[in-house]
């Protein structure tokens, strides 16, 4: 029933031969599977996936058998050979990583590059993003806009320069994706580096326990600590964006200024609005301007 549905809502498309489709596929509930793209794996001549094992096992959820062409982040290059020999014979393949869209945060960008080099067609089938799904949840009033950080560096020092980076961007929010075994201390860097930013933790996204907590960072790590089970699964976090000042005399939050206060007292006013910065996330020039007010009120 589900591919004659599949048919009845998507078989009057075009769907032309010698194309490369790139299937977004369920984050972790099947129902989630657009009609189109069931459509689509009916009709490809074979399914390139990052993990054999998951695109079979999606085909036979779907009825359906289909050649399987291993492409990962290993053999991305050399497999796209593979796929590239399909479609001079004027084949359909698709492509599908484990979970979500292709391309993003998952391999699936060198393939499409050497499809396209190769003067032959590349078809997105939309779908499921966590990343889109985390940000539609966390409600971040300030953003204008967003930016997608993705895993960050698995070594510490590299780590804290990325984060800092990532908050240190104005008015965005920012997506940052996390494995289990990282959770705790991505978690304890965010209230270390940004305690006051509000951050939606966003846990098994779709699945039957999924979660989704927003906070200020500072209160995450007991949130975390409280419960041994939200310590588990895959992680999407959306760091929200500061809110935007109507006005250049607008105050800045007393926390802020607080921190500014007590850094500019013990350092110079350049260094310590860097790290005021860095801590907050508040704009460098607001927090420049709040301490040079601070220094002539010093003075008076």
């Amino acid at each position: 029933m589900l591919r004659q549905a599949a048919q009845a809502a998507a078989g009057g498309q075009q769907y032309p031969a010698a194309t490369l489709y790139l299937v977004a596929t369920p984050i972790g509930n099947l129902a989630d599977m657009s009609l189109r793209a069931i459509h689509a794996l009916s009709l490809v001549d074979a399914l390139a996936c990052e993990d054999t094992r998951q695109g079979g096992g999606l085909l036979r959820h779907l009825g359906l058998h289909k050649p399987l062409i291993a492409l990962h982040q290993h053999n991305e290059r050399e497999a796209s050979a593979t796929v590239l020999a399909r479609l001079a014979a004027g084949e359909r393949v698709a492509y599908a990583s484990d979970a979500g869209t292709p391309a993003i945060s998952d391999p699936g960008a060198v393939l499409v590059q050497e499809v396209v080099a190769a003067g032959y067609r590349v078809l997105p089938l939309p779908g499921p993003s966590s990343a889109v799904t985390a940000l539609s949840v966390a409600g971040d009033t300030a953003a204008r806009g967003f930016a997608f950080a993705g895993f960050l560096p698995t070594k510490a020092g590299e780590r804290r320069t990325a984060l800092q980076a990532v908050l240190a961007i104005e008015g965005q929010s920012q997506v940052v994706f996390e494995a289990p075994h990282r959770i705790v201390e991505l978690i304890a860097l965010l209230a270390e580096l940004a305690p006051t930013r509000r951050v939606t933790v966003c846990r098994e996204l779709t699945k039957q326990f999924e979660s989704i907590h927003t906070a200020q960072a500072a209160a995450l790590p007991a949130w975390l600590a409280a419960d041994a089970q939200r310590q588990r699964g895959e992680f999407v976090l959306v760091l929200h964006a500061l809110a935007p000042q109507a006005a250049a005399g607008d105050e800045l939050p007393a926390e802020v200024l607080r921190v500014l206060a007590l850094l500019a007292a013990e350092l110079p006013l350049k260094q310590a609005v860097a790290l005021a910065a860095q801590i907050s996330g508040a704009p460098r020039n607001r927090l420049y301007d709040a301490g040079l007010a601070l220094k002539r009120g010093g003075d008076e």
